[in-house]
C-alpha cells in the first residue's frame, strides 16, 4: 500500500491549537523530571502557573511540582485532557498506545519529537495530535 495514503496526520492550525488550549484543564506530562533545571520541569511549571493541572508521569519518583507522580499513564486513576511527552523517540509508540487505552483526547509531542507512524495511529483513534512543538511556546504565542 502507498505510504502517502497512510499519512493522515497534519500539523494543527493556530485556531485548532487555541481551541485545544481553551478546553484542556489537565495535562499528564510523560517524563517530567524532578530537577528544576530540566526542560520538562520548566515547561510543566509554567503550564501549572498558567492554571493547568499537571499530572507527573515518572517512575521511581513520588512527587514532582508538589503533585503525586504515576509510573505510567495507564496507572492514573482518572481521565486527563492532554498527554505531553518528554521522552526519547523510541518510547513514543508505547505512549501513543497508552493514550489510546486511556482514551486521551490529545497527544502533544514536544519539540524535536517526530513519529509520523504514532501520530497517524493517534489520529486514527480521534486523538488530537501535535508533534515537534513546545506546548509552552505555543501557549504563550497564542494565548498570552
Amino acid at each position: 500500500m502507498d505510504q502517502q495514503a497512510e499519512n493522515i496526520y497534519s500539523m494543527p492550525s493556530d485556531s485548532e491549537l487555541i481551541r485545544l488550549f481553551e478546553r484542556v484543564k489537565s495535562i499528564a506530562v510523560i517524563g517530567l523530571s524532578p530537577k528544576p533545571d530540566r526542560l520538562s520541569h520548566r515547561v510543566a511549571k509554567h503550564m501549572q502557573d498558567f492554571g493547568f493541572e499537571i499530572i507527573p508521569v515518572r517512575p521511581a519518583v513520588s512527587e514532582v511540582l508538589g503533585v503525586k507522580t504515576y509510573a505510567s499513564l495507564s496507572e492514573i486513576p482518572f481521565s486527563v485532557d492532554l498527554v505531553d511527552v518528554f521522552r526519547a523517540p523510541k518510547y513514543v509508540a508505547s505512549v501513543t498506545e497508552q493514550c489510546i487505552g486511556k482514551k486521551a483526547s490529545a497527544l502533544w509531542l514536544q519539540e524535536g519529537l517526530v513519529d509520523i507512524e504514532s501520530a497517524n495511529r493517534a489520529c486514527k483513534e480521534n486523538i488530537f495530535t501535535v508533534m515537534d512543538k513546545c506546548i509552552y511556546k505555543e501557549y504563550v504565542r497564542l494565548m498570552k
